[in-house]
């Protein structure tokens, strides 16, 4: 069996790759938060400056960073070999939470995604510049962090997804950093309730935007990932919604994300 090593680099303009996926790790600029930023790119085998690809941002959770989907689910690369997609994992900070903070000017990381990261992966891959080829999807924070952009940022991303995602933050007031990108709950509810995904549903019509979302049944997420299911119903907005077993673990979202890039992948097919 033919052993390949990987080389994870700074983006220079050269891709390493051996009839498999190839992973480069690039260093972008925020010009929101002042401060360069890596970010994970996984390419497919036969990714080519001529061939324009679809685009999946896949997200992190709280405590993690660019490096946790690359090296905790590795088998990624070969999601993005099977569908043909460039996968990026940003960087959302400790407890970013994928917000632009009102009280931390370094946490800006709603900027940083939905605008300065996608401009720099456009301007230096191979992609369909257009929201009906550009998904995103992340776990727990990650979860929140995906339908959060997604539902402000319709004209970006055409699909969104979320694997045991915290979308009510309103369950947490104190724990999870929360506090520190938003203030205290005490003291700011209304940021709060503004920014729980659960509470944001009024920005969405009827399939303006592909939704998948999972949980385990065994998740501290589960209660609010099942209101949200419900609350979608009540709108009759059309999503995917999978209960399975599990709890909150990379078992769970190693598994789960091989159904999520195949429901972008039936997207984007439908998009062409």
């Amino acid at each position: 069996m033919k052993k390949l090593i990987l080389l994870v680099l700074l983006y220079t303009g050269i891709s390493i790759s051996a009839n498999a996926a190839s992973v480069d790790t690039v260093l972008t600029h925020s010009a929101s938060m002042h401060k360069d930023l890596k970010a994970v790119v996984i390419k497919p085998a036969d990714y080519r400056a001529g061939k324009k690809l679809p685009v999946i941002y896949l997200l992190h959770g709280f405590s993690g960073n660019y490096s946790d989907w690359i090296t905790k689910v590795p088998a990624i690369k070969d999601l993005a070999d099977q569908y043909h997609v460039l996968l990026v994992c940003p960087d959302g900070g400790v407890a970013g939470w994928y917000f632009d903070s009102p009280v931390n000017n370094k946490s800006k990381y709603e900027t940083y995604i939905a605008d300065e990261l996608v401009h720099y992966i456009d301007q230096h891959y191979a992609t369909l510049a257009d929201k009906k080829f550009r998904a995103i999807t992340g776990l727990s924070m990650g979860g929140h962090g995906a339908l959060f952009l997604a539902f402000k940022h319709q004209g970006i991303f055409g699909a969104a997804g979320s694997m045991s995602g915290g979308v009510d933050i309103r369950q947490f007031p104190d724990r999870f950093g929360i506090e520190e990108v938003l203030g205290k709950y005490s003291e700011y509810p209304q940021r709060w309730e503004q920014n729980s995904v659960v509470n944001m549903l009024y920005l969405l019509k009827p399939n303006s935007l592909a939704i998948t979302f999972d949980c385990g049944y065994d998740d501290m997420m589960y209660a609010s990932n099942q209101k949200l299911h419900e609350e979608l119903l009540d709108r009759k907005i059309p999503h995917d919604y999978i209960v399975r077993p599990g709890g909150h673990t990379w078992d769970y979202w190693g598994n789960s994300v091989a159904y999520q890039v195949l429901f972008f992948s039936k997207y984007f097919k439908q998009a062409k």
